[in-house]
């Protein structure tokens, strides 16, 4: 009797441990997690390797971007007259040697004149000049006749040189006309001719040319802020038109003289502008790094940060299936990153891109 109490006994706890693993298995099903990162998804998502650097403060100036002057072609006339036709537009891409305008002047005109008044001496001495070899070989005339001759020949031939360098100079077109042409490839950036209008030498330019491939950043540094300031200083470039595209660039220059109608200091910035969102005229933040002794941390892009409750989250990556929530602390930050330290460790991966919808997606 007893044994079979015993094997009873024996049968009831086997089934309760099979019991406890059936419960256990339910729980590890239970734990599986509820948001994977699709494919379709991860496609657009970025996924950044933290890692700890010195961190940075900045100072955001104010300032606005500006032709380089020294690319910057500005026409002016060298003679007078009136304007027969202009072929170009403000903004218009020009090559050097095209012709802009065409413009009838008496200038123009008046070196025609002397140039024919030229070819006609230079004939009339030349025959002179025969005839005076030949007389002079009969001993009818002296030497010094023919000599002077030759002497009015030779300053004939230069006076219609000069002329004819003048005539192309100007780029005369026959008819008293004169074609103003292109001295650069680049954008016309300011015009202030038309047909009809009259030109004289003393008027403002025609037209300038930039080719625009390069600009400057011309930086306001008020008072307060100059000892952050440094030629050389590796800076970041904003503007208005594209708040989301930073350039980077660097100072060149510090103009060590106040501008007198907005009381700052200028420096200037050199940026390419290949794609020639850098229009002149555009106001720009300009970012620079300042010194200091904050130790390091580790950046977090802005862009990766979730705000929610009144606290600041990141997506802490491990694999598609396992993306943790995790709140930070930040101890300083700039325009482009949040510091932290401990809540985040070297070597962690972040979702920097799409985080605030896999926010929602992880907290449904």
């Amino acid at each position: 009797m007893k044994r079979h109490y015993t094997l009873f006994a024996l049968g009831v706890a086997i089934l309760a441990s099979c019991g406890s693993k059936g419960e256990k298995t339910e729980e590890k099903e239970i734990a599986t997690p509820t948001f994977c990162l699709s494919a379709e998804l991860k496609k657009s998502t970025t996924i950044s390797e933290m890692n700890e650097v010195p961190i940075t403060e900045q100072l955001t100036l104010s300032g606005k971007i500006e032709y380089n002057e020294n690319d910057l072609v500005a026409y002016r006339s060298l003679l007078e007259g009136v304007v027969e036709q202009v072929r170009f537009e403000l903004g218009d891409f020009v090559n050097k040697g095209q012709v802009l305008a065409t413009i009838k002047s008496l200038e123009i005109q008046d070196l025609y004149r002397q140039q024919q008044y030229q070819q006609n001496q230079i004939s009339l001495l030349q025959q002179q000049k025969l005839s005076k070899e030949s007389l002079l070989r009969d001993g009818l005339i002296s030497a010094p006749e023919l000599l002077e001759t030759t002497h009015e020949l030779e300053g004939a031939k230069i006076e219609l040189k000069r002329i004819e360098e003048s005539l192309t100079l100007f780029k005369a077109a026959g008819n008293g006309l004169f074609h103003i042409v292109a001295p650069k490839k680049g954008y016309i950036i300011q015009k202030s001719i038309s047909s009809g209008q009259a030109i004289t030498k003393e008027d403002d330019p025609l037209f300038s040319i930039s080719n625009l491939k390069e600009v400057w950043a011309m930086v306001n540094i008020y008072a307060s802020n100059l000892r952050f300031v440094h030629t050389g200083d590796q800076v970041k470039i904003r503007t208005i038109a594209y708040p989301d595209q930073l350039y980077n660039g660097r100072i060149d220059k510090i103009y060590n003289v106040f501008d007198d109608n907005e009381h700052v200091l200028k420096a200037r910035v050199v940026l390419e502008n290949q794609k020639l969102n850098l229009v002149p005229g555009l106001s720009a933040d300009i970012i620079i790094d300042k010194k200091n002794n904050l130790g390091m941390g580790i950046p977090i892009p802005r862009k990766a940060i979730v705000f929610s409750n009144n606290k600041e989250y990141v997506l802490v990556y491990t694999d598609d299936c396992h993306i943790e929530t995790r709140q930070i602390a930040p101890v300083a930050s700039n325009e482009e990153y949040v510091f932290v330290r401990e809540t985040v460790l070297p070597k962690d991966k972040i979702v920097t891109s799409n985080a605030l919808l896999i926010y929602e997606h992880l907290n449904q």
